[in-house]
């Protein structure tokens, strides 16, 4: 296989089973001069596992200004080199983006080599439509958290999320908040031995009780206009004017929602307005 020289090949590799590899990536793999990759340790795995023995330069978001300039020298000196990420199609948030730009401010070819991605693997198996929107891994506070759900809860599309299984609960807590009315479907460890999918109404979804561990994928459905929950403005309206006497905003919407199954940001709108109304 001749690869081209004065290019950055973008590689897919494997998110657990190390044979779902492509042919075309292991003969870029095996013809690369270098190999760009995350954690040198993960990398050698899959490189030892299939008998490639490269350079590797380690490339995370901790080094990754540092880097740009050597890997650029490297293929102006016409090396041929690849980015590979711990697992996964590159650059899906995983590091890489600013390498990218550089190589296209600086004429760079570059060849994407594709292959597995988690998104579209836990998208395939979710039963959902196909039209989805992958936003990655949310932030890692509740401020921030609650300001992007919001923002995407009035989207009608299936939505894909990343996060660490050690936060699962929290998560879930927020999902229900804001999808009230969907589908949700928890993937773990995808394709490895103990992959597992749970799947239930975003509303009868419970936290786990139990610590889990592996990559967490969520895929939360489309709107489901039979099961959405609709919300009784009446009664919510009446029990708002009563704790707005004796009680912030913020809490009146909490003690709402400890008694009422119904989505945060409705109730909170309807607060906000009731609210306005009194001081005009």
């Amino acid at each position: 296989m001749n690869l081209s020289t004065n290019s950055l090949y973008i590689v897919s590799t494997p998110i657990g089973n190390l044979d779902d590899i492509t042919l075309r990536a292991l003969s870029v793999l095996k013809n690369s001069d270098i190999i760009i990759c995350e954690d040198t340790r993960r990398s050698l795995k899959l490189l030892n596992y299939f008998n490639i023995k490269k350079k590797l330069v380690s490339y995370h978001k901790f080094n990754e200004q540092k880097q740009i300039s050597y890997i650029i020298e490297y293929i102006n000196q016409g090396k041929i080199l690849s980015l590979i990420s711990d697992a996964g199609t590159p650059l899906l948030s995983d590091p890489g983006l600013l390498l990218l730009k550089k190589c296209i401010d600086k004429k760079i070819n570059i060849i994407p080599v594709p292959g597995v991605s988690s998104v579209t693997t836990a998208m395939s198996i979710s039963g959902f439509k196909d039209q989805f929107l992958f936003y990655g891994f949310l932030p890692k506070t509740e401020k921030e958290t609650d300001k992007v759900l919001s923002e995407l809860s009035h989207y009608n599309f299936a939505q894909i999320f990343f996060v660490p299984a050690v936060k699962i609960n929290f998560y879930l807590k927020k999902i229900k908040t804001f999808f009230s009315g969907r589908r949700l479907i928890v993937c773990r460890e995808l394709t490895k031995m103990y992959e597992t999918f749970y799947r239930d109404d975003v509303d009868k979804f419970s936290l786990f009780k139990s610590p889990i561990k592996g990559e967490l994928t969520l895929v939360v459905s489309e709107i489901d206009k039979k099961k959405a929950i609709s919300i009784d403005k009446k009664k919510i309206i009446n029990k708002a004017k009563k704790f707005l006497k004796k009680y912030s905003l913020r809490d009146t919407v909490e003690l709402i929602l400890e008694t009422e199954n119904i989505n945060k940001k409705e109730v909170y709108q309807l607060c906000l307005n009731l609210k306005n109304e009194k001081s005009n």
